[in-house]
């Protein structure tokens, strides 16, 4: 998926070197909107499959609350640690929320990939384990804007 953003198209990673910061960065964090319209904002991990964001919270979570109320979300991942070195990614759009997984051996074509991605990125495992208390989020986000501060050195150096 490819979304133009307006400032920085200079320093927007490319859709390959998207797909690979999120395919590398293991924590994001996940921006909701309260019932009386703060905003919250916690870190989950994740996995992206080239075109949704998926999320595995928990159920019960204040996050979970909020989305069953109003879907819209916004989701960044960054990484660096000095200036020359940050680069990002913020998703937004509208989220799904998956029902609670049944995992008596059933195949779910929608949650299978994105599962197996999660629970080989951060398991090592082609399964997950059913834990009763988590379920899918998906973020097929609706705009991306993407920043790697590592090209502000090639840009300064050109004549």
């Amino acid at each position: 998926m490819s979304v133009t953003q307006r400032r920085g198209r200079r320093i927007m990673m490319s859709p390959d070197e998207l797909d690979a910061f999120l395919a590398a960065e293991r924590t994001c964090r996940v921006a909701t909107v309260s019932g009386d319209g703060a905003p919250h904002v916690s870190a989950l991990w994740f996995a992206w499959d080239g075109i949704s964001l998926w999320l595995f919270s928990i159920t019960r979570s204040k996050r979970w609350a909020d989305l069953r109320k109003d879907q819209r979300m916004a989701v960044v991942i960054d990484s660096g640690v000095e200036y020359g070195e940050l680069r990002g990614v913020e998703l937004s759009g509208t989220a799904v929320l998956s029902p609670e997984p049944s995992r008596a051996g059933e195949p779910r074509p929608g949650i299978d990939p994105p599962e197996q991605l999660f629970a080989r990125k951060y398991f090592g495992m082609d399964t997950m384990p059913d834990d009763g208390k988590h379920a899918w989020i998906r973020l097929t986000p609706d705009a991306i804007a993407s920043w790697d501060f590592r090209k502000l050195a090639d840009l300064q150096a050109r004549p």
